[in-house]
């Protein structure tokens, strides 16, 4: 299993970037307010035309990009439900799934790390040349002009070549399908991502370099919105051709809902949205660290995206439905992650900041409390999902075209990747520590080199005696193996921890987690109504996992649940004032 924007809410599911907490003029909220700029970019702060943004409206932008995430998630959410109660889980929906891995490539590469990292200093360059008057004609026109019709010819050509070479792209990636017709052309349709996402990520990068989050932050709504709608009105006709058409809108109105505030930015040359990043700075940092610093990001993100084509290639020569099944669990038990993962997501621009002042033990310290407070987040989460995951299923999926044998193999693959959750966590926060210092490294890449490997063989090996749970089980192993190299790498290469002492708290968490799951498992037995047996499990999970994370101080657990518990006592002592 992996992280793709789709799980969130987009193609590929994934949360919202640190560049949402991170102002282009260089100043970063941390856990108390607004630090100071770097000593690099303090000459620069008093330029005319630079407005510092407020720790108000770092606030405010953190709130809104956490907000349009969770909106994408439930109308991501919806789309699953739609095409399992329009679809079910059957060779229709293995088609258009396998046809599915090209957004969820592009969503990876295009919108989210690769982009980003290339054009959002690019654009911030840009702006704080405008700013301080250097450059003629306008450095942010002259960057548009410059880049953006290379990048639309290269992206119309491969998608172009993708959609002709859809017969052998699908054979490539599922070799086992029956009848791979329908899924050559959702291909097709599919492969327009590449030119409407590269555009979306383009917008993307720009509006961010001008502190404009709110349009960045609605692409997955009203990408999602595009594929709901497409497939209630023509799925009839078209079957799941119509969830392929909807990519293909969805798509292009990522780019249109952005165009209008990109073009108001770069048409009123809007000084007041300029960086305080020098120039001098920005050509001696972004020229020489940044391309190879997305060189590794790049590389490692397509390592991490390998394992839906491990997986999807060895499901395709399982029965039909098997490729669905898969994806349905995915979907589900990814969820726990996707909150988990916005704690990092808000404090990796407290780390890179502490990084670039020199005080790696601060930095050290947040990462170590970010790692114990996502696996508390995470393994609660699996918790749940191991104890309740047939009545889960059936109350969000079973219904229409999807059966209850469907519900049966889906929730059984869910509960084995539940076993990988942890290991999903701790690389997607791990990997920032490593990238956050600014140095070049190649680590992260072969550590996740060794446990794409690991889940290849293993997913060979148990394919035939397991079938869809031997692959979600290899999943597991080599993101778990990933998670443990990560782990055991931090150190010159990265943001300074204590390992043993990050070891000894996730342990203490995983023993919580498991005798929680226990507990959950006898109370949702209790219950015929899926929807009773769900919210008695999430009660009973809740209060055993945190009950026995106090008794451990598992993650600083009784730090954390004083200031509830002085509340509540407080309240229940206070006597009322009309009785005074």
């Amino acid at each position: 299993m992996t992280v793709h924007p789709a799980t969130t809410g987009g193609a590929p599911d994934r949360a919202p970037d640190a560049e949402g907490a991170l102002a282009p003029d260089g100043r970063l909220a941390d856990s108390t307010g607004i630090s100071d700029p770097p000593p690099a970019m303090t000459a620069h702060a008093t330029d005319p035309g630079v407005s510092a943004p407020s720790g108000r409206f770092l606030a405010g932008a953190t709130l809104l990009s956490a907000g349009l995430a969770m909106a994408a998630a439930l109308l991501g959410l919806g789309r699953d439900q739609a095409l399992a109660h329009l679809f079910g889980a059957g060779a229709e929906t293995d088609a258009f799934l396998v046809a599915w891995t090209l957004p969820e490539m592009a969503s990876t590469l295009l919108i989210e790390d690769g982009m980003a990292f290339v054009l959002v200093p690019a654009f911030s360059m840009a702006l704080a040349r405008r700013a301080r008057g250097i450059g003629e004609p306008d450095p942010v026109r002259a960057l548009i002009a410059a880049s953006l019709p290379r990048l639309c010819l290269v992206l119309a050509g491969t998608a172009a070549a993708l959609a002709a070479g859809a017969p052998l792209l699908v054979s490539v990636l599922a070799p086992g399908l029956p009848d791979p017709s329908l899924a050559v052309s959702c291909t097709r349709l599919t492969a327009t991502c590449v030119l409407s996402f590269g555009l979306a990520g383009y917008c993307s990068a720009a509006l961010r370099a001008h502190r404009n989050y709110l349009a960045p932050g609605a692409i997955y709504i009203a990408y999602n919105i595009a594929i709901i709608t497409t497939m209630l009105v023509i799925g009839e006709s078209w079957g799941v051709r119509s969830a392929a058409l909807g990519v293909a809108i969805g798509g292009c109105l990522m780019a249109v809902v952005q165009a209008p505030s990109l073009w108001r930015r770069v048409a009123g040359r809007d000084e007041r949205s300029a960086t305080v990043s020098g120039a001098e700075y920005g050509e001696e940092r972004g020229r020489s660290i940044v391309p190879a610093l997305v060189c590794a990001v790049l590389l490692f993100a397509l390592c991490r995206q390998s394992q839906v084509l491990i997986e999807r290639y060895f499901a395709s020569g399982l029965p039909a439905g098997a490729i669905s099944h898969l994806n349905y669990a995915q979907k589900i038990a990814q969820l726990p992650m996707s909150l988990s993962m916005m704690v990092c997501v808000v404090t990796f621009p407290v780390v890179a900041r502490a990084i670039a002042e020199g005080d790696t033990r601060r930095a050290g310290d947040r990462v170590e409390r970010d790692l114990a407070l996502m696996a508390c987040i995470v393994l609660l989460g699996a918790a749940v999902v191991v104890a309740c995951a047939p009545q889960i299923v059936q109350l969000l999926f079973q219904r229409g075209a999807f059966t209850a044998q469907d519900t049966a193999a889906t929730s059984a693959v869910m509960r084995v990747y539940a076993i990988g959750l942890l290991g999903h966590t701790l690389v997607g926060a791990l990997v920032r520590s490593y990238f956050s210092t600014g140095r070049i490294t190649w680590f992260p890449l072969a550590a996740m080199g060794a446990g794409a490997l690991v889940t290849a063989v293993l997913g060979a090996w148990a394919v035939d005696p397991w079938g869809a749970r031997g692959i979600a089980a290899a999943n597991a192993a080599g993101i778990s193996l990933t998670a443990l190299l990560l782990l055991h790498g931090l150190g010159p290469r990265a943001v300074p921890v204590h390992v043993r002492r990050v070891v000894a708290e996730l342990a203490r968490l995983v023993y919580a987690a498991v005798c929680a799951g226990g507990a959950g498992l006898l109370c949702a037995e209790l219950f015929d109504s899926p929807a009773a047996a769900v919210a008695v499990c999430c009660m009973c999970v809740t209060v055993v996992f945190l009950l026995l994370a106090r008794l451990l101080d598992a993650a600083g657990v009784r730090s954390l649940l004083l200031p509830v518990t002085h509340i509540v006592r407080s309240s229940v002592t206070r006597k009322p004032r009309h009785g005074r």
